[in-house]
């Protein structure tokens, strides 16, 4: 992954931002993300193209990434932000990361080189220490996932059961698997990723071999 002006189709938009805050040298970087009270990621909107416009026509003498987060961006907002994507100011350039490249229109699509990421990069974020799990390792685990899309919760809910039952340390019945299934169908209609993620590792916690 270079730095560079473009479009980043993946689920893992938080490991990506860190991935090219490693590769940034003089470079500032601005994030505008889109997000609802509760700080979960939601379809960016007219006003958040809105905030980007002002954002990019502040003046600055380093090369400014402007940074787009956002599952999904409404056609209302990509239209507002055509012109300034084909014509940015001075010393700005724009990445989008977002989970669907059908989801945008053509003419954005044409403006900036498009990069498809197979999200293995949540094979190098997913440290969680399931032999060992406790009251701790969970809040702390929660904590550093607070800010996940449901698409990425999703592949850690995977990723939970799969270790799991692999560390042969729990008692994993019926009623414990079927929590897992469960707790996608809860992702797939709107519930909190901290929610889900609290109500699977309590879960697991209380089926840990003693």
């Amino acid at each position: 992954m270079h730095l560079a002006s473009g479009i980043i189709i993946t689920h893992q938009a938080d490991a990506v931002l860190k991935a090219l805050e490693a590769k940034r040298t003089t470079e500032l970087f601005t994030v505008i993300r889109s997000e609802d009270d509760k700080g979960k990621p939601k379809e960016f909107l007219v006003e958040h193209a809105q905030n980007v416009i002002e954002k990019a026509y502040i003046a600055s003498e380093n090369l400014n990434y402007i940074i787009l987060i956002a599952p999904k961006f409404s056609d209302v907002s990509q239209n507002r932000l055509l012109k300034i994507l084909e014509e940015p100011p001075r010393n700005k350039a724009f990445i989008l990361i977002t989970e669907s490249k059908s989801a945008l229109l053509d003419t954005i699509q044409s403006r900036l080189p498009i990069t498809l990421l197979h999200d293995n990069v949540i094979e190098e974020t997913f440290s969680l220490d399931l032999e060992n799990l406790n009251l701790a390792k969970v809040y702390e685990f929660v904590q550093e996932n607070t800010r996940i899309s449901s698409a990425e919760c999703r592949v850690l809910v995977e990723k939970i059961s799969l270790n799991a039952m692999k560390s042969e340390k729990y008692n994993l019945d019926e009623s414990t698997l079927k929590v897992f299934s469960d707790c996608v169908k809860a992702l797939d209609v709107g519930s909190p990723v901290t929610f889900v993620l609290n109500v699977l590792l309590l879960k697991l916690l209380a089926k840990k071999k003693r």
